[in-house]
């Protein structure tokens, strides 16, 4: 098997040269940004597989990569950049790593829930502008910390609340228990949640689930966490939550566009706070990512 590093940015490049092993299958690595569509098949002629970061591999492209039998996507989320049953209808399996960057996801979540409750990135850049904004904050011990899905990140979350003195419920597709944990119907969830952060998978049956509906579920003044996808939340409805207040805060890490546009309506709200989907960009994460990743192309 011969393999192809698509898109090896952000320091990937060094970390997969870091934990590659003689006796994983060849990989060449290219350093460069997400791969334009009309580039793929040239690329990867000769290749079984590739490793997949952050480009958009439409079906339609994807067809014109004749060698091709496997693409190892670098996360959890590969909806987000194809259409994995399309592929595997013409022939190419889309392989997914799940729990390599848990503690990092979840310790960004707890950053964001902090930073959003005591109004962090308002002061910061009101301080840069020369401005002295002091924001009242909104103390977290004691509050109600909802968790919208329940796997690994969820669970590492509810561990780093609940030894933070917060009341932690949580809501899942399927039933789940966890030590410290109260599982809740979902109406419930959003009725009693002070912070609501969302931790499910994008699939067509989550894609929009946060709806102006359940947005207007939620208690006023409720802070909204997503480390999860963009599209799990309906866009329009949480920013008329935000300027209406009945949002108090979003702290925000996916987006429906990445990279965010410069001048998004999300960059001119107060009460947002906004980080660049790098909730799972840490050497530990990156290390188990890559070293899972070549674990996955030996056994192909």
């Amino acid at each position: 098997m011969n393999g192809l590093f698509l898109d090896a940015v952000d320091d990937l490049a060094a970390v997969f040269h870091r934990v590659v092993r003689p006796t994983d299958p060849p990989m060449d690595v290219v350093e460069r940004g997400a791969i334009a569509p009309e580039e793929l098949a040239a690329m990867t002629a000769g290749y079984d597989f590739i490793f997949d970061d952050h480009t958009q591999l439409p079906t339609r492209a994807m067809k014109a990569c004749k060698s091709l039998k496997h693409v190892i996507f670098l996360g959890t989320g590969a909806r987000s950049y194809m259409n994995p049953e399309e592929l595997a209808d013409i022939g190419i399996t889309v392989h997914i790593i799940k729990g390599y960057g848990d503690t990092a996801v979840a310790e960004h979540t707890i950053a964001l829930m902090w930073a959003a409750a005591r109004g962090l990135a308002r002061m910061d850049g009101g301080m840069r502008a020369g401005h002295w904004i002091r924001a009242e904050g909104m103390e977290l011990t004691g509050k109600t910390l909802g968790l919208l899905g329940f796997g690994g990140i969820a669970a590492e979350v509810a561990r780093i609340a609940a030894g933070s003195g917060m009341r932690v419920l949580a809501w899942n597709r399927s039933p789940k228990t966890a030590q410290g944990v109260t599982f809740v119907d979902l109406d419930t969830l959003l009725a009693e949640s002070q912070v609501l952060s969302v931790h499910l998978l994008l699939n067509d049956e989550t894609r929009g689930f946060l709806s102006a509906d359940r947005i207007a579920k939620l208690r006023p003044g409720t802070v909204l966490v997503n480390t999860a996808r963009g599209a799990i939340v309906d866009e329009a409805a949480m920013i008329a939550a935000l300027r209406s207040g009945h949002l108090r805060h979003a702290a925000l890490d996916v987006f429906n566009t990445e990279p965010l546009p410069a001048g998004h309506e999300l960059t001119t709200l107060e009460n947002v706070t906004l980080s660049a989907h790098s909730a799972f960009r840490t050497p530990e994460a990156s290390e188990n990512l890559l070293r899972m990743a070549l674990d996955i192309a030996c056994g192909l």
